[in-house]
């Protein structure tokens, strides 16, 4: 069932797209005016928005100056990919023997979507699909506080910055990552837990993905 969302989480993922895409860079403030009057609403779920944003460490609160995007250094994505790929990986391997048939048919689908999405250099789409996929086995994990815990570390790496790099770079990358992908998907479907997790937190986020400033 797929959760209500309230004008301030409507703010979140319009906020959060314009960060992702690049269309709010680093450093850049944020007028809650220029929100306000482009989304058509009142201020309280603008500002409500913001100040998650600022908890989750995306966004910086700056006294008397209101909000920007914060700026991360390449050491502080390394290590959220370090802290993330043992959540992950801890994930998975409480997801074993939680998934049915159609959420096999399902990765199988995405992981195949992302080869189309890689191929024709649709990295947004790219983005989109592997976090879907990833989300099939979190949501099955069976802890609530883990699939939140999750979410908002993976929150912090909003910025992908894909625009930085040459698109045959990105290509190679990803096709990488989306072989990590299968690999996953063939653990998963024979149930070896704990061989999963130590492939998703030594293999998939490892940290040299983090000089690209992307998420896999």
């Amino acid at each position: 069932m797929e959760k209500f969302k309230t004008l301030k989480d409507h703010v979140y993922d319009y906020l959060a797209q314009h960060i992702r895409d690049g269309s709010i860079q680093p450093g850049q403030r944020i007028s809650e005016n220029i929100i306000c009057e482009t989304l058509n609403i009142s201020r309280t779920p603008v500002r409500e928005a913001l100040i998650q944003l600022a908890a989750e460490g995306i966004l910086d609160s700056q006294t008397r100056k209101g909000f920007a995007v914060k700026s991360m250094s390449e050491e502080t994505i390394r290590q959220i990919y370090q802290v993330l790929g043992i959540l992950d990986g801890y994930a998975a391997k409480l997801s074993c023997g939680r998934l049915a048939s159609q959420d096999f048919l399902d990765m199988a689908f995405y992981i195949k979507a992302m080869d189309i999405a890689i191929e024709t250099g649709n990295f947004e789409m790219y983005y989109k699909q592997q976090e879907t996929f990833h989300n099939i086995y979190i949501d099955k994990c069976g802890n609530e506080v883990l699939i939140d815990t999750i979410a908002k570390t993976r929150n912090k790496l909003l910025k992908k910055g894909y625009s930085d790099h040459a698109d045959e770079k990105l290509k190679e990358v990803f096709y990488d990552t989306n072989k990590e992908h299968r690999q996953i998907y063939t653990l998963l479907q024979a149930g070896k837990g704990d061989e999963l997790q130590q492939y998703i937190s030594v293999i998939h986020w490892k940290p040299v993905y983090a000089s690209y400033d992307v998420i896999v």
